[in-house]
């Protein structure tokens, strides 16, 4: 990867004019991370507790539904909490998104806690987390600011920074979209943009993504980064070393977004070097 690209990103990163768009990989930067790295490694956590017919034990949205239908919808949000209680320590690259000038929007799509942390020490912030309709009929979203309590969208107005968990996230309040009901309800809307806040609307138009931890293999993934940076700018980037599945490539070209191949932590480093020196030396 160019030196010339990098530093695009960089400087586009700086002036606030990249969206982050953050995935489950990203823990891979861990060691010995304390959650599921992985919705691989999430249906392994629910299924261990929970009994789930064969067919379906390596399907997180199914085996989630089906715990759901027969253990009662409690069972999987208290399933789904227990796999992520432990705090996760930001790495490298939340905590140098945090400390950026200029962060109008973050998107978050895993359950973790380690970007709220991150952003703890920032000024104005806040979270947007989809919430299940199985659990709050009628509603998308919920918004909490930043000490966690909930707040009305108005309210929500004024913040710099808009951590936006279309997901959901265990904090604060253990709001989840993991079934299939979960993610039937927002596809049905999605395409008009419904589930989607007006604020997250308005802040990413115009703005490149940057997709870091994140895979593009099935359907709800690219269905998801799709919606989500409809209207956004006509340039992105993804972080995806390796071998790209038919499915994903297809996705990348079709939405211009130019694949970085090189290993995460490396393209981290590269991002992060100048900013972890000047965190190092206020120490």
């Amino acid at each position: 990867m160019s030196a010339a690209v990098l530093s695009d990103i960089k400087r586009e990163l700086e002036e606030g004019r990249i969206v982050p768009y953050l995935g489950p990989g990203l823990l891979d930067l861990m060691p010995a991370c304390p959650v599921p790295v992985s919705p691989e490694a999430l249906v392994e956590k629910l299924v261990a507790k929970a009994s789930v017919p064969h067919k379906i034990r390596k399907n997180l949205t199914a085996a989630a539904q089906f715990i759901e239908n027969f253990k009662h919808r409690k069972t999987v949000t208290q399933l789904m909490s227990e796999a992520f209680q432990a705090d996760v320590a930001p790495t490298a690259l939340h905590r140098y998104l945090a400390d950026l000038p200029e962060l109008p929007l973050v998107v978050d799509v895993w359950y973790d806690n380690a970007m709220q942390t991150a952003l703890a020490e920032r000024d104005s912030w806040g979270q947007v987390q989809g919430v299940s309709q199985a659990e709050h009929f009628g509603n998308w979203v919920q918004y909490f600011q930043a000490d966690g309590a909930l707040v009305t969208e108005a309210d929500a107005q004024h913040w710099s920074t808009v951590l936006y968990r279309p997901v959901g996230s265990v904090s604060p309040a253990k709001n989840y979209l993991v079934s299939d009901s979960d993610y039937v309800e927002v596809l049905t809307e999605i395409d008009i943009q419904t589930p989607i806040p007006a604020m997250v609307q308005r802040r990413r138009g115009g703005r490149h993504f940057l997709f870091l931890g994140c895979r593009f293999r099935n359907q709800l993934e690219r269905t998801f980064a799709r919606q989500i940076m409809k209207r956004s700018s006509d340039r992105h980037w993804a972080v995806l070393p390796g071998e790209l599945t038919r499915n994903e490539a297809r996705f990348l070209a079709e939405q211009n977004i130019q694949r970085l191949d090189m290993p995460l932590r490396d393209f981290v480093s590269a991002v992060t070097a100048d900013r972890a020196a000047i965190r190092a030396a206020m120490a």
